[in-house]
């Protein structure tokens, strides 16, 4: 069976995400929802909500053309769209009588072979299911989506025992690979997995933040060091909706035995229900535990006072010299102080109370760890967590509280080993089974086990892939480009000519890379030393180019922010295989400079190509001078295609777990009667086309839509966009352009704009508008 047909029904905020998602891997959606009364318009519900999608912040289209995709309607009229439908997905309100309803009208008009899920996060499968017939639940099961559905990768499936083992192996691929989902099998119990652990996990922490007298920047802080998103436990708490909890603690409070911890501490404390009443709901509310007050034109945030319940100034708190290796944490969760107490009470409860949820809530270890990472964002799940901090030292610190034990842990053992190269987690009878990786993964986590690199320096290193392919991994913060980097490129292409086929760059990190490391330009900035800020430049340009024109193929395989000199890598590449969340573009213009690795040239000769655009000589220059020049950045891999910074054959992978798999087998496609482009030329206008440019720019900034400093910049791009002194009859070669490039880079280190925008990204980690 294949799923090419979906219908969402009940179009409000999480069903509409859903459909939205589905549009994103190319899934025609018919979404429906009631017939509002005394409308005229029968599917304004429905029409409604995509039209607020359209405007959703974060987006839920990865491009607004997306939208085409779904169709409104409503329940009265158009149910009997639904015999087109391979899956349909309930998403109406959390009322068991309202679904079981609706569950026999599906089961009227579906086909039999249509697959049937809920989204409920509260309600039991068994529920559910009460009163169906065997062939219904053969075909019906829980599909737990994580909001947003577009950035959120969890999926959390639950399944009773007859249903069809075909469909399961269906919709767990078709998540997998279409929608990039890592699919976890759940237990049907309360809140399943990760809301179960992630709700005792923030009810602890806000109940003993206020127990104890801590701000919320200590906790939020506390618990980043853990591997915990910095949102921490406030920050994320605003993000989803203060009101919500009240719901679902009396939920898990209905639902658990009276003697489950999380039961226990199921109460909604006085300064919560008081935010609440008074419309302090967070994000979508007047704020919640933080809050942006604007005044005396800027913007100040101000955190919630746990103990006054009042707003006061927020302060920044940094916990120093603490870093994430095992001693440091051990000997942080062990001090003295409120905050270290706090923290180990909140992570140890945790800890502990999901360590006794084994085999309740999931079958294994890894379903509950993937869950908590692929759910929550945390760096490690729990088990991986325990560890990371040490089983046995973990269970002494029980002892030593005199705090039971749970079984899992009384071996003491750890729960993930390694064993001749293969990752291997632990059961209850404290039996090791290998970790089995998905067709179609490969993780550079697991490349790493087998073996040293090939090359290594502090900032990159080159693994051996299999098959001839190679991987070159950046890794230093942020993953951004300095001379160790660009150095590792060059021996890397060295070492593909000796023995190997192709070269794949990707890392695990959370970012492909931001760019070129800006403490690497200031000081020669301030010392105006021309020959450094040359040499740097110059590096860059060759090592791009050299890698351009290596006799092999190069395949960019990005994911997340591919800023400046992390866009202009992949512009060299021969094939660009990219993750679905792919932010990418040339924003030098934000550090007061212009590409100069090669992104003029490269998007330029984009623009020239593209077979679509205007004709005549100035189009393409006045495209590429926008992109670069508003410092447009892709909200999708889709849009970044929009933009030229992928080429029609470039590919889009939804899983991120996928990504290097598929990009190494681009790379062994290309392998084949392998030869490098042939080098671009540029017909440009010169000085017609730079008065252009700058009457544009100008234009802007008469508008309030440039700054001062903006036009100083553009006039510079317009002189490397334009060509210089040339002529429309005269041919620029690529190092006529990269000529252009460092020369604009050298005349705007010398303005004191472009120092300031340097030192305010390095400080505030934000762009100065000067």
């Amino acid at each position: 069976m294949n799923i090419e047909k979906v219908a969402v029904i009940g179009a409000g905020v999480m069903g509409a995400s859903i459909a939205a998602h589905f549009a994103n891997a190319g899934i025609p959606v018919d979404l429906l929802d009631v017939v509002p009364k005394q409308s005229v318009n029968r599917n304004a519900i429905a029409e409604g909500a995509i039209a607020k999608l359209l405007k959703a912040e974060p987006q839920a289209f990865m491009h607004p053309n997306n939208a085409r995709l779904l169709t409104p309607g409503n329940i009265e009229d158009d149910l009997g769209k639904l015999t087109q439908a391979d899956w349909v997905i309930e998403a109406v309100v959390e009322n068991p009588a309202i679904k079981q309803a609706l569950y026999q009208q599906l089961a009227a008009v579906c086909r039999p072979d249509t697959l049937v899920s809920s989204n409920t996060s509260t309600l039991p499968l068994s529920l559910l299911t009460r009163n169906q017939p065997d062939s219904f639940k053969r075909r019906f099961l829980i599909t737990h989506f994580f909001n947003p559905p577009r950035y959120m990768r969890l999926l959390e499936l639950v399944a009773q025992p007859e249903f069809d083992a075909g469909l399961l192996n269906t919709i767990t691929t078709f998540a997998d690979i279409k929608l990039g989902k890592g699919c976890v099998l759940c237990n049907d119990t309360p809140g399943f997995i990760a809301n179960r652990i992630g709700t005792f996990w923030i009810q602890s922490a806000l109940l003993e933040a206020i127990a104890m007298n801590l701000t919320v920047e200590q906790c939020d802080a506390a618990m980043s060091l853990f591997g915990i998103p910095k949102t921490g436990v406030f920050g994320l708490l605003d993000l989803v909706g203060l009101d919500l909890m009240p719901h679902i603690l009396a939920s898990f409070k209905q639902t658990l035995p009276p003697d489950d911890h999380l039961s226990a501490i199921a109460v909604v404390p006085p300064l919560l229900h008081n935010m609440i009443t008074g419309g302090y709901t967070g994000r979508k509310g007047q704020g919640g535990f933080y809050r942006l007050q604007s005044g005396a034109g800027h913007t100040v945030k101000e955190a919630m006072d746990l103990q006054s319940g009042e707003y006061r100034p927020g302060e920044k708190f940094q916990i120093k010299d603490v870093s994430h290796q095992p001693d440091d944490l051990r000997t942080f969760l062990t001090g003295s102080d409120a905050l270290n107490r706090y923290t180990w009470r909140v992570l140890s409860g945790t800890l502990h109370y999901t360590a006794g949820l084994i085999p309740e809530i999931a079958a294994d270890i890894v379903a509950v760890d993937t869950a908590m990472r692929l759910g929550y964002n945390w760096r490690y799940g729990p088990f991986e967590l325990l560890d990371h901090l040490g089983v046995d030292w973990f269970v002494e610190q029980l002892t030593r509280e005199q705090r039971s034990v749970p079984g899992l842990l009384a071996t003491r053992h750890d729960l993930y080993r390694v064993d001749k190269a293969e990752l291997q987690f632990r059961d209850k009878s404290d039996r090791y089974h290998p970790l089995q990786r998905q067709e179609g993964v490969l993780l550079l986590s697991d490349v790493k086990r087998r073996g040293p690199p090939l090359l290594e320096n502090a900032s990159a290193s080159l693994w051996d892939i299999g098959d001839g392919i190679v991987c070159l991994e950046f890794h230093s913060k942020m993953n951004t480009l300095d001379p160790d980097n660009l150095g590792l490129i060059q021996q890397s292409i060295e070492t593909v000519k000796q023995g190997y086929k192709g070269l794949v760059i990707y890392n695990e990190g959370e970012h492909f890379s931001t760019g070129v490391n800006l403490t690497l330009l200031v000081p020669a900035i301030i010392q105006q030393d021309r020959e450094t800020i040359k040499s740097i430049v110059r590096l860059g340009q060759q090592t791009y180019r050299a890698l351009k024109y290596a006799p092999f193929p190069v395949v960019g395989a990005p994911s997340g922010l591919a800023l400046g000199g992390g866009c202009e890598i992949l512009l060299h590449c021969d094939a660009i295989q990219a993750h679905a969340e792919l932010y990418t573009g040339l924003v030098e213009v934000g550090v007061g400079l212009v590409p100069g690795w090669g992104g003029c040239k490269e998007l330029l000769r984009r623009w020239q190509a593209f077979p679509k655009r205007p004709g005549g000589p100035m189009p393409f220059i006045a495209k590429t001078f926008e992109i670069i020049g508003l410092a447009k950045v892709s909200q999708s891999a889709q849009e970044a295609r929009e933009l030229l910074f992928l080429s029609k054959n470039d590919d889009i992978t939804m899983n991120k777990n996928r990504l290097l798999a598929d990009a190494k087998a681009r790379a062994l496609a290309l392998v084949a009667d392998y030869q490098p482009p042939e080098p671009a030329v540029y017909a440009l206008p010169g000085a017609s086309a730079q008065a252009a440019l700058e009457i544009a720019a100008r234009n802007l900034f008469l508008a309030g839509k440039a700054s001062a400093y903006d036009l100083e910049i553009s006039r510079q791009l317009a002189q490397v966009l334009s060509g210089g002194g040339t002529d429309i009859t005269r041919l620029l070669t690529e190092q006529d352009i990269l000529d252009l490039e460092l020369e604009a880079i050298l005349t705007l280190v010398q303005q004191p704009g472009t120092l300031a925008r340097l030192e305010h990204t390095l400080k505030t980690g934000k762009p100065l508008r000067n």
